[in-house]
C-alpha cells in the first residue's frame, strides 16, 4: 500500500464524517443556496457539533452514529450516480434490477465503512476555496482544505456536486486529486471480470453483512 492510498483510507474516513456531518445540519431552504455559500453557512456548528459529541467521537455508540447517517445523510447524496462511476463502463451492460442491487449494496457499504469516522476526528478544521461557478451551472466543484493539527501542509478536498429538482447532491468526494469512487472502479471491474455482475453484488453483500455483524458486537 502506497502512502498516498494509506492518506486516502484514513482521511477518506475522516472526510465522509465531515461530510455526513454537514449534510445532516442542513438548514431550512438549504436546496436554494448556492453549493459554496452552503457549505461555509453550516461548517462552523457542525465542527462545534463534532467536538462536543463524546459518542460520535468515541464510534462507541454505533447506533447513534448508523442512525444519524440513515435518517439525515442519504437524502443528500446521488448513489445512484455514485454507483456509475465506480461501476464505470460495465454499468450499461446491467439490468435494471443488477443496478438498482448495486446501487443499494455500494450505499449501504459506504455508510457501515464510513460511520466508523468519527473515531478519526482530531479538532481538524476546514478552510473552503473561491467556488467558480456560472448562473446557470448544475455541476460544480466545491474545494476545500483540511487543516489537521501538527501537519503543516492541509489536505485538499474536494465535493464534486450536482444540481437536482430536490436541491446539491454531493456525487463524489476527492481527497488529494484521488476520487472516493472511482477508488472502487478497479476492484469492481475485476469481480465483475472474474464473476460476472451478479458475483460483484453477491461480494458487495457479504461484505456489507459482515461489517453489520462486526458493528453490532461493538454494540
Amino acid at each position: 500500500m502506497t502512502r498516498d492510498m494509506e492518506t486516502f483510507r484514513v482521511l477518506g474516513r475522516l472526510v465522509l464524517a465531515i461530510v455526513f456531518s454537514f449534510v445532516a445540519a442542513l438548514p431550512a431552504g438549504a436546496e436554494d443556496l448556492a453549493p459554496d455559500a452552503l457549505a461555509r453557512s453550516v461548517t462552523d456548528e457542525v465542527l462545534a457539533i463534532v467536538r462536543a459529541d463524546k459518542d460520535l467521537q468515541s464510534g462507541n455508540n454505533q447506533e447513534k452514529v448508523v442512525q444519524l447517517v440513515e435518517s439525515k445523510v442519504l437524502p443528500h447524496f446521488d448513489f445512484a450516480h455514485m454507483t456509475r462511476l465506480a461501476v464505470g463502463r460495465n454499468w450499461r451492460d446491467c439490468t435494471p434490477p443488477q443496478q438498482q442491487s448495486l446501487t443499494e449494496e455500494f450505499k449501504t457499504l459506504l455508510v457501515r465503512t464510513y460511520t466508523a469516522a468519527y473515531r478519526q476526528y482530531r479538532n481538524e478544521t476546514i478552510e473552503y476555496r473561491p467556488l467558480r461557478m456560472t448562473p446557470g451551472d448544475t455541476d460544480v466543484i466545491v474545494k476545500s482544505l483540511v487543516r489537521q493539527p501538527g501537519r503543516p501542509q492541509p489536505i485538499a478536498v474536494d465535493y464534486a456536486m450536482e444540481k437536482l429538482p430536490s436541491g446539491w447532491k454531493v456525487y463524489d468526494v476527492k481527497i488529494e486529486g484521488v476520487s472516493l469512487v472511482e477508488n472502487y472502479r478497479s476492484t469492481f471491474a475485476g469481480e465483475i471480470q472474474r464473476h460476472g455482475v451478479d458475483g460483484l453484488i453477491r461480494l458487495l453483500s457479504d461484505k456489507n453483512k459482515a461489517l453489520a455483524a462486526q458493528q453490532s458486537a461493538h454494540r
